[in-house]
């Protein structure tokens, strides 16, 4: 176990001061852009001013003959475009593939400078963040790259459930986590060929009437994920790192989507992936806050300016509890301001 003394120390000489917060950011879609193909690299320049975060995907869904092609398309895209206030992330392959160590050297050496996240797939305990730690400690040192790249785990085997909490504190350039829901129902065993979101077939049914046995019983569906993300929230706001929702495959059902989004937007996420153009607006929607929810946070606020006492707005009591809750809000609201001026008129700020 590294002594404490040690955490906030570079691994490698020459190699940046490690981060002791996180930067101030908006993320409310992880945008995954597939880099092999030409006419979707075409798309990014027009992209960068609609979303959050531009990923360039590098590990499932790109077949296995075109990995080296959808590198290479990664590092074109990362060349040809000026990113801004867009955060600028990369999809790696896992640890255990071929294709890993050649990602991971032939990006931070062309374009580490540009590159703000690596996401990391199938994360199984410390160990793996512990590798490419050292790893990129040695290629910032390398290439003189001055910003430490961070580092994104993604949740999806039932191992990784298990060893979260240690993940979530292995390392200074621990980003956050985002929810792998298909790859860990497989890991578990989970009767399901769904990509995210419920299942009909899970759920509680209504005790039966008494006095009618033939009645029918309601059923309600249940969300498969909730402990889930409850136990990655958790690790990731103890560390003071961030959780996200990850994956909704059926692009044919929005509402699902919608829903299965604001079901991690209130358990604390931060934001979620947008595999299709259409999950950029409900992402956009869902993972800021409501506009009533920000004027009467701005009002607490107001009311407790030290966060101490306690005040009756519209009937109803406000502590330093309620305030601590408003003051989240409010946050978020100045950050989507920032980036949406719509919203920012909406929010009065």
């Amino acid at each position: 176990m590294k002594l404490p003394s040690q955490f906030y120390k570079p691994l490698a000489i020459g190699a940046p001061e490690p981060m002791r917060e996180l930067p101030v950011c908006l993320e409310r879609m992880i945008h995954f852009v597939p880099p092999h193909i030409e006419k979707m690299r075409a798309k990014v320049p027009d992209l960068i001013s609609k979303v959050d975060v531009v990923l360039g995907n590098l590990e499932d869904a790109i077949p296995a003959d075109q990995k080296i092609e959808a590198r290479q398309g990664f590092i074109q895209l990362a060349q040809d475009n000026e990113f801004g206030e867009t955060g600028l992330w990369t999809r790696i392959n896992c640890l255990n593939s071929p294709w890993v160590l050649e990602d991971i050297i032939e990006i931070v050496g062309q374009i580490g400078h540009k590159l703000d996240v690596i996401m990391l797939p199938k994360v199984e305990g410390a160990w793996d963040i512990h590798y490419l730690d050292q790893l990129l400690s040695q290629l910032e040192a390398r290439h003189e790259i001055t910003k430490p790249i961070l580092i994104h785990a993604i949740l999806e085997t039932a191992q990784g459930v298990k060893n979260v909490a240690e993940i979530a504190a292995a390392s200074p350039r621990m980003h956050g986590m985002s929810l792998g829901p298909a790859d860990l129902a497989a890991s578990r065993g989970m009767k399901t060929t769904r990509v995210g979101g419920g299942h009909p077939g899970y759920g509680v049914l209504a005790d039966a009437d008494s006095d009618d046995e033939a009645a029918p019983r309601a059923f309600y569906q249940q969300d498969l994920w909730h402990y889930t993300v409850a136990k990655m929230v958790d690790a990731c706001q103890s560390n003071g790192i961030k959780a996200f929702y990850g994956p909704f495959g059926d692009f044919s059902d929005p509402k699902a989507c919608e829903a299965q989004f604001r079901n991690a937007f209130l358990q604390g996420c931060v934001g979620a992936w947008s595999l299709h153009p259409s999950q950029i607006t409900l992402a956009k929607e869902v993972f800021s806050p409501e506009v009533e929810e920000v004027k009467f946070a701005l009002r607490i606020l107001e009311g407790m300016p030290d966060g101490t006492g306690a005040v009756m707005i519209d009937g109803k009591m406000q502590d330093d509890a309620t305030w601590k809750q408003a003051k989240v809000i409010a946050d978020l609201a100045h950050l989507v301001a920032k980036k949406d001026p719509d919203l920012a008129a909406a929010y009065g700020l």
